[in-house]
């Protein structure tokens, strides 16, 4: 039995049913609640990476996750009290890359990448924040009606080590944090940031330039 209380075989089958549904069906699979799917991510987990309930971290083919020993991922209800509105999620599709660092935090938080999503050591990520490095759908109704995956704006985004994101944050595309930043809960964050920045609000700006 899984942790989710149903026959782990059965939830193995769910879950190939849900993303061999779609147009890009994945060629890896790599969930920590199904241990019989191929894993092909790259992650250091019999390394010293911590999962507090059940997270999704998905690789598609030609796609790629890498993290860091020592990290922590919340994604039970009691194990960040602020309150987590979801799992946390790491997806890399399309031939996005997505790369955490040593000694990181991540709470009940989705980081989607289409191109890359860098993320420094010992950085924290606060409950339920978004760290998408594209736009999902292309901007123009035509384009959008097609949903080709080279239709869709993305760019990298690089988040610092020792960075700290509050809960609620929005992490849009072409974003560079530098090292030692902090952004304040419920910001929407577009833009290169030096190292050291305390930054806030929706846009985010700086409000103090050195912690």
């Amino acid at each position: 039995m899984s942790s989710t209380g149903l026959p782990r075989r059965r939830l193995n089958e769910r879950f190939r049913e849900i993303f061999h549904s779609q147009n890009h069906a994945p060629k890896h699979h790599s969930l920590r609640d199904f241990p019989n799917a191929e894993t092909r991510i790259r992650s250091t987990r019999g390394g010293g990476v911590k999962y507090n309930g059940f997270s999704v971290i998905f690789a598609f083919r030609g796609s790629s996750v890498k993290i860091g020993s020592g990290t922590v991922i919340n994604s039970g209800f009691f194990s960040n009290l602020l309150g987590l509105y979801q799992r946390a999620i790491i997806i890399a599709r399309h031939g996005g890359k997505v790369s955490v660092g040593k000694n990181c935090g991540i709470s009940g938080s989705t980081i989607y990448a289409m191109d890359s999503i860098e993320i420094g050591d010992e950085t924290l990520i606060g409950a339920n924040c978004k760290i998408v490095d594209n736009d999902f759908h292309p901007l123009d109704p035509a384009k959008r009606a097609a949903n080709l995956p080279a239709d869709i704006k993305k760019r990298p985004i690089k988040i610092g080590a020792r960075c700290f994101i509050g809960m609620n944050c929005l992490i849009l595309k072409g974003t560079t944090l530098g090292d030692e930043c902090i952004v304040g809960a419920g910001s929407v964050v577009s833009g290169t940031f030096p190292a050291g920045s305390v930054i806030a609000g929706n846009p985010a700006k700086i409000i103090r330039a050195k912690i």
